[in-house]
This record gives structure tokens, sequence and C-alpha cells, in this order.
């Protein structure tokens, strides 16, 4: 009945659609038409053929390179005296020039598993084809029709169970023939073992970015160097026969055929040498395929439902839209970029934020990286590495309003691995004794150092060193949310003291007493002098100071909370007075730069001077009006063309400028679809969503469907200045709706519901016991809650369950 079911499905798609579903009427045939799963560790990238099915494989753990040398350039921080000397005599060029010999190693690269493919004996044309991913159950599906035989195919990468599994069946028996075959980028052998198929190899232990073009030596393998993986796949058949030799697995005249892949790498810490320290992996994929394999499909299946529903399930989107959607998702989004309204596209594009954010962040330490977890290429874009001067974060800024505490830990314990290589990074490249830094680029080695190969990187990207000071306010955001007490004395406060005893040694009185830091840079942009010079070092770059205040007013709130360190709190509430305060600068706009420069590039993807708005918390439109609406005039000179991740931020900016109409509009844009266009850069009129929804920088690169999700959630709350805000950047768009289980900073659980643009009622339940104070339209209440107890209010914040 199940199959007749799904075969009924494939044939009448317009009467089957479910509103979480991505579905396509032809089987992938770019990276970017792909259906993607993953359990936070392993991923697969699913094409569907007919003829041959290809899915990628990775796991968060397979990188290029071994532990970082951090001391690899002793004597860089001696450098730092000339340069602050070059800027104090406002010889910017020769401070350009100097800042070059600050500069280390480039990251190592994300490197791609390998590529299964399951060849089928298919010799006629196919009809019906359907090929679904249902984010509501993680599970992937593809259906066809051949010679009058319906085949089905089911995957899912399950978390209890550590392994990927597929299931083939056809409805006819003995109807399903083919062959599992294996091959990588990486080095690696495949050999036949007990009822299995064995593959393993190691990965290069140095590549060159890809950015860095063709160049010598790009990829490095050595025998002796380089992470170890092991993959094992085994298929377990009902009917028919299964062979395996030394490099395939063939299946013929079976009814049904179930496979089981399970994937392990030899990654034991990034202080650890995967070879003479690595973990097991050969023991580690054959447990999880063995224990996988003996609990069956059915418990397999179910446990990994259930699991995934305990996360995905937290919240629900209603934007009163009862249309049933009766095309393919690319068609849908093609539609929607003519102006149709979809409110049920919206809502799957949020939902599936949720969906990237489960499935490619639950491994401590290891947290989502450019791609997330889906990666193809052996030299991918940017390395596919953690880019700390926004991407990283930005994939994090979902974690937690979003219900997804638990998938904002492998970030947060990444930090504490980059404070210990940031030490040594603090001391040899800028000679700050105290405290620890993290600057442009890291890797699953907690890489910190600034990168740019000594001296050939360009100081506008490679010399920019407040990533540790912008970390660290997602260990303060993580106790806020969850008020875990423990949590915040035992291992978030430290770190956020040695970010900020980094920013306070590292800090220089100016030549009118303010501190500044210097050299500094405005991430990835440069400024244009009144003599015409174009460069990007200088002092007192706006983005510094405004993490370095987020970065001490949290800390400061910290030592409040534990009631320790009262001497430092002390140095940084000193030191916070004496920060260089923002300008505004002729055209009404926040200051980028210490002067008030021209921007060469007025459009640039980059808004970093405006952290202090988002994803920071003190410059608002209620407290600080005068820089909100200079952050306001920014963001107009900035314009709305711009890439993926940029629009993302742009969209939770405007909602923190409380505009939603502006920033809804970007999210539709951000919903602009893009062909599939491989490596393809570009940095000026980019910016969309690929057939997959995988968002379009272009080329794909995961912080904007992160950015554009956790939007949504801003548009319609927000939990700064110690208030929660309801409806705050409403758009017109979404006249009626409701919203339920997004999280507050507080430890509060929101439930929303308005029509017509107006609040009807709102839910709290409080996790925490916490003062819980709501905001809208003008009006506050505040009251006492209890932990695990529900509030209800009306649309005029009036109690309704006392």
């Amino acid at each position: 009945m199940l199959l007749l079911l799904q075969v009924i499905c494939a044939t009448q798609q317009a009467f089957c659609q479910k509103k979480m579903s991505l579905w396509y009427d032809e089987p992938a045939q770019y990276f970017e038409e792909s259906l993607v799963l993953g359990n936070g560790k392993h991923g697969a990238t699913v094409f569907g053929g007919v003829s041959s099915d290809k899915i990628y494989l990775n796991d968060a753990t397979l990188w290029s390179g071994e532990p970082v040398a951090a001391n690899m350039n002793p004597d860089a921080y001696k450098n730092i005296a000339t340069i602050r000397a070059a800027l104090a005599r406002e010889d910017y060029q020769q401070a350009e020039e100097l800042n070059r010999n600050v500069q280390g190693k480039f990251s190592q690269s994300y490197a791609p598993l390998g590529t299964m493919y399951l060849d089928f004996k298919h010799q006629a044309a196919y009809k019906n084809y359907k090929r679904e991913l249902d984010i509501s159950k993680a599970v992937a599906t593809v259906d066809y029709e051949v010679d009058g035989v319906a085949y089905h195919r089911e995957y899912f990468v399950s978390n209890p169970d550590q392994v990927m599994v597929v299931r083939l069946s056809s409805s006819k028996k003995g109807a399903l023939n083919f062959e599992l075959r294996f091959e990588s980028l990486l080095t690696y052998a495949t050999s036949k073992g007990k009822d299995m198929l064995r593959i393993e190899g190691y990965a290069p232990y140095h590549t060159e970015p890809s950015y860095r073009g063709n160049m010598p030596n790009a990829i490095l393998f050595d025998e002796k160097r380089g992470m170890r993986f092991s993959t094992l796949a085994s298929v377990k058949n009902k009917g028919g026969k299964v062979i395996i030799s030394d490099s395939t697995i063939q299946v013929t005249k079976a009814d049904e055929a179930i496979v089981y892949v399970s994937m392990a790498t030899s990654f034991n810490g990034f202080d650890k040498n995967p070879v003479t320290d690595g973990a097991d992996h050969k023991a580690i994929a054959n447990k999880q395929l063995v224990s996988s394999i003996a609990k069956g499909y059915e418990k397999n299946y179910a446990d990994h439902v259930n699991d995934y529903h305990f996360l995905f399930d937290r919240v629900n989107l209603d934007l009163n839209d009862n249309t049933t959607a009766t095309l393919p998702t690319d068609e849908r989004l093609r539609k929607y970029n003519e102006g149709v309204v979809d409110r049920n596209l919206e809502i799957l594009y949020f939902q599936y934020g949720r969906y990237l954010l489960i499935s490619s962040s639950r491994t401590l330490g290891v947290p989502a990286n450019l791609q997330g977890i889906w990666n193809p290429y052996i030299r991918p874009p940017w390395s596919s590495n953690y880019t700390m001067n926004i991407n990283v974060e930005e994939n994090y800024w979902l974690a937690e309003c979003a219900n997804l505490s638990e998938m904002h830990k492998p970030f947060l314990t990444f930090i504490g691995n980059l404070s210990q290589t940031g030490k040594v990074t603090a001391k040899t490249f800028y000679g700050v004794h105290n405290g620890w830094a993290a600057c442009h680029n890291s890797d699953i080695w907690a890489m910190t150092n600034p990168v740019g190969d000594f001296g050939k990187g360009e100081p506008v990207w490679a010399c920019w060193n407040m990533g540790g000071a912008w970390a660290v306010t997602h260990l303060w955001d993580h106790y806020l949310y969850t008020r875990e007490k423990k949590f915040l004395s035992d291992y978030a406060y430290p770190l956020m003291k040695g970010a900020a005893a980094f920013c306070l040694e590292w800090l220089i009185t100016d030549k009118n007493g303010y501190l500044v830091t210097s050299p500094s840079t405005s991430p990835e942009n440069k400024y244009l002098t009144p003599n015409g010079f174009k460069g990007a070092t200088l002092y007192g770059a706006t983005s510094d100071l405004a993490m370095i205040r987020e970065c001490f007013m949290q800390t400061i709130k910290a030592s409040e909370i534990l009631e320790i360190d009262d001497s430092f709190r002390a140095q940084l509430k000193t030191a916070l007075e004496k920060l260089y305060p923002y300008q505004i600068g002729g055209k009404g706009h926040l200051q980028e730069w210490y002067h008030d420069w021209e921007d060469p590039e007025p459009q640039h993807r980059h808004q970093s001077h405006l952290f202090g708005l988002y994803p920071g918390h003190h410059i608002t439109p209620l407290k600080t009006k005068q820089l909100a609406l200079a952050c306001r005039k920014t963001l107009d000179i900035r314009g709305d063309e711009t890439t993926g991740w940029s629009k993302g931020w742009r969209i939770n900016l405007w909602a923190r400028l409380h505009d939603g109409d502006r920033a809804y509009k970007l999210f539709r844009e951000l919903l602009r679809y893009v062909e599939p266009d491989g490596l393809k850069v570009n940095y000026g009129g980019g910016g969309g969503t690929y057939p997959n929804l995988f968002d379009a920088h272009p080329p794909f690169q995961i912080d904007g469907n992160f950015g554009g999700a956790a939007g949504v959630i801003e548009m319609l709350m927000q939990s700064n200045d110690d208030k929660i805000h309801l409806l705050p950047a409403l758009p017109g768009a979404w006249k009626d709706g409701t919203i339920s289980g997004i999280c507050a900073r507080g430890g509060f659980e929101v439930s929303l519901r308005w029509k017509e643009g107006k609040l009807v009622d709102v839910k709290i339940l409080s996790k925490a016991g916490e003062k819980c104070s709501l905001y809208y339209n003008g009006n506050v209440t505040t009251f006492s809650t209890k932990k695990e107890q529900s509030y209800h209010f009306d649309g005029a914040l009036t109690r309704l369950d006392n």
C-alpha cells in the first residue's frame, strides 16, 4: 500500500505536496540542484539520477593539514611599532606595506571524502520522475517508472546510528539490479571485507586556497602525513544476490536492498596529529556499521526521525497561506522572482535554514564551515574554512533564537580551541602578553594567525585581528538565552576575559587622548584619502572599536554576575569610556574610518562598522537614535545589491532599525533565482538562491541561508535592552500569521499571533524563572515568572491567565 501511494504521488504531484518539502521533476545535474542530508557530522549530497545515482559524501572532521605550529612567525610583532609610527605621521602607504610583515600561513581546507555511485541497469526511458527532500523528517526520496516498473529510493543520514542509509525497492519482484562503487579525489584504496566494501585513504597534508589560482604543489599528499579516513558500505537484500569484489558491490534481481554507509576519520582534536595520535577510524567505522545493521532498517528509520523531530518540531511558522504548491521548487523560485506571492515558499526557506543547521552542526569543536558540511571540491571556494570576520558567526545567528541551542555548541567549543593557539598569536604577531587573539581565517586546527603567506596577502583581507572579540559574544549570547550560570563561570567567562584582555593591551592612545587600535583594518574594505591614496591599514577602524565595545560591556556584565575580577572590570570600564566615539560623517552616515574618508566602493558587501547595531546591541533606535539614523543612512548608501551572506546581514540590520518592509524587500531578493554556476564568483550584483535553496554568494556559501532565516525571527521578535520586542519589524506583506517556539534572551520561549498587522496574543514560557519585560507598540509590561511556567497576554499586553 505504501509503494502504491508513492507511485500515485509521483504521477499526481499536484495533489501530494508537503509544505515542508523541496521537490523536482528531474534528476540533479549540478551540485546546486542536489538534495543534501546530514547528521551534524556526515553529509550526503544526492543527485537522484536514474541510470546512475551520484552521492557526494563528506565528514565534518575530514580536512587537509595537521595541528598548526602557532609560533610560525616569532618576530612579526617587532613590526608593530614601526607601523604605528608610520600611522602617527599619517603615512598610510608605508603603513600598508609594513603591515604585510605581520602575516603567517593560510588556513587548510575542508576536504571531500568521496563519491558513491549506484549504477542501475535501466535501458528504457523513465517517466513520472520525482525527487524530494522532506525537511520535516530529514528524508530524501526518488521515484520514477521504467518499463511499467515503479522504483523507489529512500535516503537518510542518522545521528543516533552515525550512518547513511539508502533503501531501494520496486513494484516488481526481482527488478532491482545495480552496482555500488566509490571514487575520491583523495588518496584511497578499496578492498573486499566481510560482507562489506572497504574504502580507506588520507587527505593532503597541505592544500593551497583555491583563490591563489594554479600554482605548483597546491595539493600535497604524503602517506605518513594527513588525516586518515575509512568508509564502509554494506548491502542487505531481500531476494536476488549480492556479490562483493575489491571495488564494487553488485546487486542482482533483488526485491529490496538496503545500503548502509559508515564513515569515520582519525581526527582526535585540533592539537593531535591525525597519524601518530589519531582516532581509530577503522574501528569506529566498523562499530557504526555493525551496530546499525544489527538494529535493522525500521529501527534505524524510527530512531533517526524521532531524533530529528525532537529538534525540528520546536518552531512553527504560519503566514496564513492556504494555497497548495503544484510546481517543483525551482519553478516556484522562478515564479517568486517574477513577483508571485508564495508565503509558503518563504516559510520553507526559513525552516530550511533550521534544517541545514541541524544537519551540519552537531560535532563538538567542529562548527559548520562555509559550506556547512557539503563540499565536492578538493580546493573548495575560500577553502570552505572558518572565515572569522563574519561568516562563521553568521552561521550561528539562527541557533539560539530558532530554539536550536544545542547546534550552537560546536562553535562555542571551537572558541576554546582558538584561545589556545590564540595566546601564541597574540604574543608573536602583536606583542600582546595577556589574553588571546583570532584573525581572518581559521580551520579545524584552530589556526588563529593572520593569513597572507608571510607578506604575499593584501592587508585589506589578511591583517584583521578582531576574530576573538567577535567570537566570544556568542558565548555571552548562549548564556543570555539559557541562563546556564555554570557554563558562564566555568567556560565562557575565562574566554571572554582572555579576548577582552587582548583588546585592552592592544589599544593605544591617539593624539586626542582616545583609545584606538593601531594598526587596524575594516574587513575587506578600503578607504580613499583626500590625497588619493587607496588603502586598508589605518588606526581606529570603527568596526574594531564596535566589537571591542561589545566585548568589554559583556565581559563587565559577566564579571558582575559572577562577582569576580573587580580590578579587571574597573580597567574595562575605564577603557570603555575612553574609546574613540562613533563619528557621523558629512553624508549623515556612520563613519567606517577614523576620518571622514571617501569609500572607493560605496556599495561594498561588508558593513562591519554597523556591528553595534547587529549582531551587537549597543546601537538601537530607542536608546541611541542619532547613531541608528546614521546606520540607516549607511545602509542606504550601501544599497541592496550585494552577495548572499551580506544580504542576510542587511536583512537583520534593517529589522533592528524596525523597518520591516525594507528587511522584507531584501528577504525577497535573497530568494532571487540563480542558475547553477559552479565556482563562478560574483561580488557585485550577486546574491540569491540556487534551485536547491542553497545560498548563492555566488558561489554557494551557507551563511546566507542562516542569516536569512535569522532575519525572519528578527522581523517578528527581538530581545535586547532587557526587553522582548514583539513584532518590531513586521512587514506589510505578512499581515496575518503565527510563530511558536522561538526563543528570547532571558530564558524565554515565545509564541505570537497577529492579524491585520496587529498583535493578537502572545504566550511566554519561562525556562529560567527570570523577570520578563514585553514591549509592543510603545507599551511595556514587566512581570515575574516561575521556571517552566507559561504566561498569556493579549495584544494590549493585558494578562489573560491571572
